[in-house]
């Protein structure tokens, strides 16, 4: 039958955003980036009234709903039902024997579809809250958080209308009763009674967050040195986790971490090519190695708030692996759950970290309570769907909360001032780490022990030059490098001269000056490099006929090639075989193509394959996506970019 009910519901909606501003709309838009993304564009406010209230984007929304929004939403889906059923009922259910036509008939009426209008007072009273109190404001508040979201609208009369689909994502929960505050985690008295922790959450959040930033460092470091190969199935293997693990001086769960951080913040890609798929950096990468130490991790931070995984965590037989874009829908949620909870622990309480793996923890005696179980009890209230009835959800929160901790959101059982921040808004964490993180530094204590030491965290051109003419020795709150022959040597192999390096060191120097057996060392290696050369040839040609050698090393269409006699009847070339056979061909020559054995090589065209470049996010597309909808004309700035909505 047609659901007229639920087209009315959409007219509500529709109304409901029509009367919105530009900024508001924006702002929802926003909101709701990721579920509306999976549908195509709206390009009317009916349109986009069907969007947020399709089954999947109600599915992705409801999972963020805390528990007076939920319990508000579901109850007035509740009474709505019960009403239309009772205005509409549907067909009696078919006779015992009925044929397949009058069986299928009733399978498809719509009923259950069916909604109507709710007032809020019959919510209000169904949920306990018909009186003035905190449970009524709470219920209220709620309400108008619904509105905002567009996840319910008020009809023209003030009733309240919601999607006719919300019985079937809820019907299955078992919510309670209407809690209007949130449960406070209780402190943990089993504990010592030490009043003041040694260090403070903001002092915990400072040093973790200065080794997350050497370690990302190190890894997207390695990973640009040596790009890591991915497995057919999917995933790096063991072996190069533990390969990046090594270089980036983290543990494997870590290492996991960062690696999916990187790349859901961009600063690395997934590479197809002829010999699989490589996981290597981005351009973005380049760009972050200019920034100062908090704006480099500030995109990773952001990308761990609403990452549809847990890294930390492999389920029971399955293989550790990274960089596999993730499908937990409920990450996101239960992790700001987790996090909002830890918001009211006040300082001092020391809720301890979950042990990992959860099972190995002692087994607790019926009917006693912990600060862990507390802390779960308050995360459920913020965001229920995610953690109520779950599966593993106590596990995955344990990884979750050890996650916290080391990206410095977690410290002393309760928010570090970072975890707030991160909290309220990803998009605002510059500020706070920029005050975490001291400025880069720019110079290095030179020693004659032949030994540089940077009292701190190093510039991307401080880094780089030691690093070309140095090995790196220890880390810690000082960096040190140690100067040998060796590095020496590497640091000319690359290109450096004995002048220039030792002038690049002087102005890297805090004295200005550099000691003296730094200089004899660099000297003394100089000395001796290049006394032996060794010619690079990408190919050979070869040839009986002597004078045909000599007229191809003479010939100018061919001096691409730089072609080089070494024999009477070799030239090398710098150019590989495909180039060279391209270019001897075009020149009118018939030359063939032979492999290190000595025989012909049957030539065939290969199959060549590039990646599409990924979109460009501009921010200022939701504004004026919602100057489209509401009909109104784009601000300047908009119009400049409209091509990029």
């Amino acid at each position: 039958m047609t659901n007229l009910d639920a087209v009315e519901g959409l007219d509500a909606v529709t109304r409901s955003l029509a009367r919105r501003t530009p900024e508001q709309l924006a702002a929802l838009l926003t909101r709701h980036a990721e579920p509306l993304a999976r549908r195509p564009a709206p390009t009317e406010l009916r349109g986009l009234a069907q969007a947020l209230w399709s089954y999947e984007t109600l599915h992705h929304l409801v999972l963020h709903l805390d528990h007076p929004r939920l319990q508000v939403l579901a109850t007035t889906a509740r009474i709505s039902q019960d009403r239309a059923a009772q205005a509409a009922p549907g067909p009696a259910a078919p006779a015992p024997g009925a044929d397949y036509q009058s069986l299928m008939a009733h399978r498809l009426s719509f009923a259950h579809l069916a909604t109507e209008p709710v007032p809020p007072e019959d919510v209000y009273a169904a949920l306990g809250a018909a009186s003035p109190g905190p449970p009524r404001a709470a219920a209220e508040t709620a309400l108008q958080r619904l509105y905002d979201d567009g996840l319910a609208a008020p009809a023209g009369d003030g009733a309240i209308v919601v999607p006719p689909r919300v019985p079937q994502l809820l019907a299955a929960h078992d919510l309670g009763p209407f809690l209007a505050d949130a449960p406070r985690p209780a402190p943990d008295d089993t504990a010592p009674t030490a009043t003041v922790a040694p260090t403070s959450p903001h002092d915990e959040s400072r040093a973790a967050a200065a080794t997350l930033a050497a370690t990302a460092d190190r890894l997207l470091a390695a990973l640009a040195t040596q790009p890591a190969a991915l497995r057919k199935s999917g995933g790096l293997a063991v072996r190069e986790i533990k390969r990046l693990a090594k270089a980036a001086g983290a543990t494997a769960p870590h290492t996991r971490l960062l690696l999916d951080l990187a790349l859901a913040a961009d600063l690395i890609a997934l590479t197809r090519s002829p010999s699989g798929i490589t996981a290597l950096p981005t351009g973005a990468y380049d760009d972050w190695l200019g920034r100062p130490p908090g704006a480099r991790l500030a995109p990773l931070l952001a990308a761990w708030s609403g990452l549809w995984d847990i890294p930390t965590h492999t389920p029971f037989g399955e293989t550790p692996t990274a960089l596999v874009r993730g499908h937990d829908r409920h990450a996101p949620a239960l992790r700001h759950a987790l996090l909002a909870a830890l918001a009211t622990v006040p300082l001092g309480a020391e809720t301890p970290l979950p042990t990992l793996p959860l099972p190995d923890a002692p087994e607790q005696e019926a009917g006693t309570s912990t600060p862990w179980d507390d802390l779960l009890r308050a995360a459920d209230w913020h965001r229920p769907l995610a953690l109520r009835h779950q599966p593993m959800a106590h596990d995955r929160a344990a990884h979750i909360l050890h996650e916290a901790a080391f990206l410095g959101l977690v410290a002393h059982g309760t928010l570090t001032p970072l975890g707030r921040v991160l909290l309220d808004d990803p998009r605002s964490l510059d500020e706070p780490l920029a005050d975490l993180l001291p400025p880069l530094l720019e110079e290095a204590h030179f020693q004659a022990d032949l030994t540089a030491v940077v009292p701190g965290r190093p510039a991307a051109a401080l880094a780089g030059l030691l690093a070309a003419a140095a090995d790196r020795e220890s880390e810690g709150h000082a960096v040190t490098w140690r100067f040998t022959p060796q590095s020496v040597r590497r640091a000319l192999d690359a290109g450096h001269r004995a002048d220039t390096l030792l002038e690049d060191l002087t102005r890297a120097s805090s004295t200005g000056t550099l000691p003296q057996p730094l200089c004899y060392l660099v000297q003394d290696a100089a000395r001796s490099h290049g006394r032996m050369r060794v010619l690079p040839a990408a190919c050979c040609i070869r040839s009986d006929d002597e004078s045909l050698v000599e007229e191809l090393a003479a010939h100018r269409a061919l001096r691409d090639l730089q072609l080089r006699a070494i024999a009477p009847t070799v030239l090398v070339s710098s150019r590989p075989p495909a180039a060279t056979l391209d270019a001897l061909r075009a020149a009118g020559y018939a030359p063939a193509l032979e492999s290190d054995t000595g025989t012909t090589t049957v030539e065939r065209l290969p199959a060549h394959r590039t990646k599409a470049p990924a979109p460009s996010r501009n921010p200022h597309a939701p504004l004026a996506l919602a100057h489209r909808l509401l009909g109104l004309p784009a601000q300047p700035q908009e119009a400049a970019t409209t091509g990029d909505a």
